[in-house]
């Protein structure tokens, strides 16, 4: 059968997909873009360093399959229905048995005088990234039209090109589809105190000419209140609307507002033909959203595959359009009826106006049921409460108790029992509740193999706790022990192991599995037992007795990166760097061919040196003064820090200092998992203090404490420890948190995540390190002592150990370099040679 999809977006490419591998079809794929399917839901990603290569989401040979034909800058004009053909602009015609509208939407601009001026653009596709880049590069001053989701993801964008940012919106506030009034009051707060610039409100009239491009002028953007704005670029992310242009010229019936209408099989009012995505209507409805695509797009797949008897196959009932994002740096969540216009709800509301948190419930008039929830600030339980609304679970006796800052019976206390079989896991990838336990049943007893068998977690990975949780508790219920076993070698968890060679003096590996383990390892142990070892007893990683135990960083002492050469940072405590050492570190990367790069973390990075350049470069950087920045250690990283008071007119208190002084404590501090900090002046929180593992706060009266915070694959907000403490309670309790975590977290887990699975959580936390209820802070700080005295640069001792260089060689028995590692020329600097760009340079090829 000929199946032909005209779009290859998200949403259709999803579709392709679930139909690779039916042999019965033969697809051909219409791509009016010149590149195939890539992420938009992360396009702010591309003005952070990414490529469209790294933004793609076709899987390597994915299009080299038999069965499916991809024709990119192929732009459909016209369906002719009778005689199934589709006709390109430039003549070809495509003939289809079944066809496939997935042609997305296009950005709205407002009909604005003057919205068609150069430097006036869009946000929808890579080539507007391009071109907006461009832009940026001749401008101070940009302006985003819009202050919705894609609006706000737009702003980011133009901060991340380091320019004069401004938001300009129609409605009296940001995000309206999303929060309420005082959710959107605190959003538009924090993203002002990020340095965005929010002008709610604003009516524009006409778009004239303004001061001059490169001062921030070459537009000025007038208001219906009179009031004007000046600069060099616009970009309007106003909404989108659905490209239904060949609907409308093939006779498909359409929505009075535009939109392709479409049944509960997708299909179209001609039955050969299918719609999906934002192109789509549904009961009066477009869904803006991947999710809801992604659900058309499985549909359609079945409805496709089954043939004769697709009126058997699921069908499409609509969506759910709760989301939870990050946007700026600021979590929003809003789930079901956020604005509580269901007659007779209820709302209870918590605003905590120092922390930056609001959070709302929406419940039924006789206060049983969740139908909405708004969180602006901080969204942990997001997912608990969209279970709670998808599933109609009874609310606790307080329902207040969910928004409550740490009160018992919150939505942490909520069990997986009380989800239903049809709850959906895995949103991504349509794994239910019911599904996974089908798989468990079925014989998937580990975390991997039911990832491999259901996809849940595979994706986003922002479900794996809960999928942790399902298999835990279906093993309980069939008589299984569920271990907490570090490996098949040590029947211990980490934190037991800890203690014992704690208690023990074990001081190697060999000994530590002679007296608490068996057998001869393994790549999960024996780095564990390294780190244990090193955190118990700080001896340099790569003495003899410890070196075999290291995993591929710590061995090296180095990052290593795909293409086999390492990375090095040298620590800069603090960020604050002198001219002479900034010269010495250009010096090194000119001296090596290293390519730079200032991570966010306000350090300098030095790719691409070879495992036998290693000692020599960190010779160069020891003798300038630098240190090893432990950034391939399970340790601390850095401790990011604003300018503070010594020169920012919003400053409270001298920010850099105290984070020189934290870094100089911790560095080298071995721990289950790395380890970032932060330290802020003032509450607008430039170095971004709750997104760490321990964040610094300043205040009038000294600082405030956040722990637990995590800016990774599922962000966490921190979690406010001690207000206001002075300079060396604030170290006292930093020591005493960080031993904490280094004794009882588990292995590879990150602050936030042993926070969460601890009993009590923060509350137990604050008993045990402010309150000292079990008499360890004594102990706690004696660790800590012990280990800031004993501390030693491991670059240093490296190269100042005849045995422990023999190691960095390439080859046993030569110095020469591996050829097999070449390198290439982007903007200015060296980067390896990719393996497509090796074969093409060997056979002749044209590069795609």
């Amino acid at each position: 059968m000929k199946l032909v999809v005209i779009g290859n977006g998200m949403v259709g490419h999803k579709l392709l997909e679930e139909l690779a591998d039916v042999p019965h079809l033969s697809i051909t794929v219409l791509c009016e873009e010149p590149r195939p399917a890539y992420d938009r839901v992360h396009l702010s990603e591309f003005f952070s360093g990414k490529t469209a290569d790294d933004l793609s989401l076709v899987a390597p040979g994915f299009f080299d399959r038999a069965n499916i034909t991809l024709k990119l800058n192929a732009k459909a004009v016209g369906i002719d229905r009778a005689a199934k053909l589709v006709q390109l602009e430039d003549g070809e015609t495509v003939p289809y048995d079944q066809l496939v509208l997935a042609t997305g939407s296009y950005p709205f601009v407002p009909p604005v005088t003057g919205r068609d001026r150069n430097g006036c653009l869009v946000y929808r596709t890579i080539e507007d990234l391009e071109a907006m880049t461009e832009w940026g590069k001749k401008s101070k001053v940009g302006v985003v039209v819009g202050g919705g989701l894609l609006g706000l993801e737009c702003a980011k964008a133009l901060k991340d090109m380091g320019l004069q940012t401004h938001v300009v919106e129609f409605a009296p506030r940001l995000m309206t589809v999303q929060v309420d009034d005082m959710g959107g009051r605190l959003l538009r707060r924090k993203i002002e105190a990020m340095g965005v610039q929010v002008h709610t409100g604003k009516n524009t009239l006409e778009i004239t000419d303004g001061a001059g491009l490169g001062v921030g002028g070459r537009h000025a953007m007038k208001f219906a209140d009179g009031s004007q704005l000046q600069t060099d670029m616009i970009v309007f992310s106003a909404g989108i609307r659905p490209r239904d242009e060949l609907a409308r010229v093939a006779g498909l019936i359409r929505g009075e507002r535009g939109g392709i209408l479409i049944d509960n099989q997708c299909k179209t009012s001609d039955p050969s033909i299918y719609a999906i995505g934002e192109c789509a209507l549904w009961n009066g409805k477009i869904f803006g959203l991947v999710a809801p695509g992604y659900d058309m797009a499985r549909i359609v797949a079945k409805q496709i595959i089954a043939g004769d008897e697709a009126a058997a196959a699921p069908q499409f009932n609509g969506a759910d359009m709760s989301t939870k994002l990050k946007l700026l740096g600021v979590d929003v969540a809003s789930i079901g009826d956020a604005q509580g216009t269901t007659p007779g709800s209820l709302t209870y509301l918590f605003n905590d106006d120092v922390a930056g948190h609001y959070k709302k419930l929406v419940v039924t008039a006789d206060g049983k049921q969740l139908i909405g929830a708004v969180l602006v600030g901080e969204a942990n339980d997001y997912g608990t409460l969209l279970q709670m609304a998808l599933n109609g679970i009874p609310l606790p006796a307080q329902p207040e108790s969910l928004i409550l800052p740490s009160v018992e019976g919150g939505a942490k206390g909520i069990g997986i029992d009380m989800l239903p079989a049809t709850a959906s896991i895995c949103s991504c990838n349509n794994v239910s509740k019911g599904d996974l336990c089908s798989a468990i049943e079925g014989g998937a007893t580990s975390l991997g193999a039911l990832k491999k068998c259901t996809k849940a977690a595979t994706s986003c990975g922002g479900c794996l706790p809960l999928v942790k949780q399902v298999l835990d508790a279906e093993l309980k219920k069939s008589g299984v022990l569920v271990l907490n076993h570090l490996c098949e070698h040590f029947a211990h968890s980490r934190q037991e192991l800890f203690h014992l060679v704690k208690v023990g003096g074990q001081k190697t590996f060999d000994e530590t599995i002679l007296a608490h383990g068996k057998g001869r390892g393994c790549d999960v142990c024996k780095p564990t037992v390294a780190s244990i070892l090193a955190s118990c007893w700080n001896e340099h990683v790569l003495k003899p007795k410890h070196a075999s135990v290291q995993d591929t960083n710590d061995y090296y002492l180095a990052n290593i990166q795909k293409d086999g050469t390492y990375s090095v940072v040298p620590r800069i405590p603090g960020g604050e760097i002198t001219p002479d050492k900034l010269i010495v570190i250009g010096q090194v990367a000119k001296d090596y061919g290293l390519y730079t790069k200032i991570t966010g973390g306000q350090r300098i990075d030095l790719f691409g040196a070879r495992v036998e350049q290693l000692p020599e470069i960190w010779g160069a950087l020891v003798a300038a003064g630098f240190e090893s920045g432990h950034a391939y250690g399970k340790s601390l990283r850095t401790v990011k820090s604003c300018v503070g008071s010594t020169w920012c007119r919003y400053g409270v208190q001298d920010s850099v200092t105290m984070a020189i002084r934290i870094e100089e404590r911790y560095r080298g501090l071995r721990s289950p998992h790395k380890i970032k900090m932060a330290v802020s002046g003032c509450t607008r929180e430039c170095a971004e203090a709750q997104s760490k593992d321990v964040g610094v706060i300043a205040t009038e009266k000294g600082w405030n404490l956040y722990v637990a915070g995590n800016g990774g694959m599922k962000p966490r907000h921190a979690e406010l420890l001690a207000s206001d403490v002075d300079d060396e309670t604030l170290i006292k309790l930093i020591d005493r948190f960080l031993m904490l975590y280094i004794r009882t977290g588990d292995r590879l887990q990150r602050t936030a995540t042993w926070i969460e699975n601890l009993e009590g959580g923060l509350s137990y936390v604050k008993k045990v390190v402010i309150d000292d209820s079990l008499g360890l802070c004594a102990e706690l700080e004696a660790d800590m002592a012990r280990q800031v005295e004993t501390y030693e640069c491991e670059w240093k001792k490296a190269i100042t150990t005849p045995e422990t260089l023999k190691r960095f060689s390439h080859f046993v028995n030569s110095k020469e370099a591996d050829s097999n590692i070449q390198f290439v020329d982007e903007r200015g600097q060296i980067r390896p040679k990719s393996a497509l760009e090796k074969r093409v340079v060997e056979s002749g090829e044209v590069a795609p």
